[in-house]
């Protein structure tokens, strides 16, 4: 007899192996078995909620005898990490929280909050909770998941925070602005998600306008300040090629194509759903576009993932010395069965530009090039996005120097 997951739609190992639903029942079980109220064990993440905004939860993620890489996203990026492996991951974090305004740092937690924000590796803590966690896991498309959320009541750390002195100098200046300090540690190797973890907390800014900012928005202000930054700098290199790149992670794929015009940068997410027979009918397509001069409203249509993509694009171009008009088209399958967060993309953007470097003689020929592959990929005509493009219709209208 045939076996249909009314949840995954998988076979039956497909569904043993993968199944969101699946997996929580065997989870649940495992978890609270072992739940404790009071445990001993390290922290490697903050998260700050947005909801009662300015009084939001503040809570620091940590449980007993956590894998080295728990809150490791470029390092599942890099090892090819599976959903189940990283979801079996992120499950064992209990946000411990505690309430807290956006501008009151005297709360009798804060401190641990901060501190573990500012640490190059997880920090001991002991914790006393008002009841033991039950199992609960919530995907989120901006928000790397965690387990069980529950208040807490007593809070030590056991150990000195390990805090680099580059860290402790932009944090205890308060005179230098938080993208200054968020620049300057990101030239000195601190990636993004270490930065947004500063940045939530409150631990970078000017020291008047310090404040907590949300986890959900403070990934988005991390992506954007580093992109602006790379844009100022690219925009004083040569024009690149025509060069595509194709390429993706956890579902979530990417054809970007490069042109050899100054910077603008357009994406469209398309869901596929099943690449081997897409439903036409069902297919959604988002879009945004930004212009040599920048955008002057948030990237409602594509939210968080327009400003992860862009950085990873961003790298690239700084990286070759170039600057471009980047046409990024994502396409999201029903691989990606359970949302990991805006990392994802940032991942499978960098993933892309990993692949082998694809040059053409002409527009043209990268655009039959980009037809042909995602035919062949999803069953898709990419000429329905091709024909909406702001971009390619602003390339075909402008009159380059070389014209005179």
């Amino acid at each position: 007899m045939n076996f249909s997951c009314p949840y995954c739609g998988g076979s039956r190992l497909q569904h043993l192996r993968s199944c969101p639903k699946a997996y929580s029942i065997v989870k649940q079980k495992q978890f609270n078995e072992k739940a404790k109220q009071d445990y001993f064990g390290e922290s490697p993440n903050v998260f700050i909620g947005r909801y009662g905004y300015p009084k939001v939860n503040v809570g620091f993620l940590s449980n007993e005898t956590l894998p080295k890489d728990t809150d490791a996203p470029r390092l599942w990026s890099k090892e090819n990490y599976d959903i189940p492996r990283i979801v079996d991951l992120r499950s064992n974090l209990i946000n411990s929280r505690f309430k807290a305004d956006i501008k009151s740092f005297d709360e009798k937690f804060m401190e641990i909050a901060k501190e573990v924000s500012m640490a190059k590796k997880p920090v001991d803590v002991e914790v006393h909770l008002n009841k033991k966690p039950v199992f609960n896991l919530k995907p989120d498309n901006d928000i790397t998941p965690y387990g069980p959320s529950v208040e807490l009541e007593k809070a030590n750390i056991t150990e000195n925070p390990s805090i680099t002195r580059q860290v402790e100098k932009v944090v205890s200046d308060e005179d230098m602005k938080a993208v200054e300090g968020m620049d300057y540690l990101y030239k000195k190797g601190y990636d993004e998600h270490f930065l947004t973890k500063l940045i939530s907390v409150g631990n970078l800014g000017i020291g008047k306008n310090r404040k907590l900012v949300p986890t959900k928005w403070s990934i988005t202000a991390v992506d954007d300040a580093l992109g602006k930054n790379l844009i100022k700098e690219i925009k004083d290199y040569s024009e690149y090629d025509y060069v595509a790149h194709f390429g993706g992670y956890l579902g979530n794929y990417y054809l970007l194509l490069f042109f050899p015009e100054v910077w603008s940068y357009e994406l469209f997410e398309t869901y596929i759903g099943n690449p081997n027979n897409p439903k036409m009918d069902e297919i959604e397509t988002s879009t945004d576009y930004e212009p040599y001069a920048g955008r002057k409203t948030y990237a409602s249509n594509t939210v968080g993932g327009y400003y992860a993509a862009r950085l990873g694009i961003l790298e690239y171009l700084k990286n070759k010395k170039r600057q471009s008009s980047v046409l990024a088209l994502r396409f999201i399958t029903d691989e990606y069965y359970m949302a990991l967060g805006v990392w994802v993309v940032r991942q499978a953007t960098r993933h892309a530009l990993e692949s082998e470097t694809i040059g053409f003689a002409s527009k043209e020929l990268m655009l039959n090039y980009a037809h042909l592959l995602i035919k062949k990929k999803f069953s898709f005509d990419v000429k329905t996005l091709i024909n909406q493009s702001v971009l390619l219709k602003e390339i075909k209208q402008q009159t380059k120097l070389s014209s005179f």
